[in-house]
């Protein structure tokens, strides 16, 4: 009875705490909880109408930060396996690649791929 009464008393003040968090460290808690449990996120990047890049099995796109300054730089990085045909699939040979953007020049749309459910 003991075990359920602790179990019981800490939910109640991780519910409690989370309440208490500001609008901006409830989603910095909701994509952290996102990253460890992992996405599967597809990025691709276009040049006018037309695709140009596509990188697969993306676990998270991060936003830079300043060396000294801590604040956002314009860009984002992440790790990807880059579509070298844009067929959609990871094909053999195409590998997990290091990648980053613009998010002033870069036109993109980043998705959680519906084929990985």
């Amino acid at each position: 009875m003991k075990s359920n009464v602790k179990k019981y008393l800490l939910i109640l003040f991780t519910a409690l705490s989370f309440t208490g968090c500001t609008q901006e460290s409830q989603n910095k808690f909701g994509r952290a909880l996102q990253n460890w449990t992992g996405t599967n996120g597809v990025l691709e990047i276009y040049a006018g109408e037309r695709l140009v890049k596509r990188f697969m099995h993306i676990d998270k796109l991060t936003t830079a930060t300043g060396t000294t300054s801590g604040g956002p730089r314009p860009y984002r990085f992440g790790y990807g396996v880059l579509d070298a045909n844009l067929n959609g699939t990871a094909d053999k040979g195409e590998k997990k690649v290091y990648f980053e953007f613009s998010d002033y020049s870069t036109s993109y749309v980043f998705f959680e791929d519906p084929g990985s459910k």
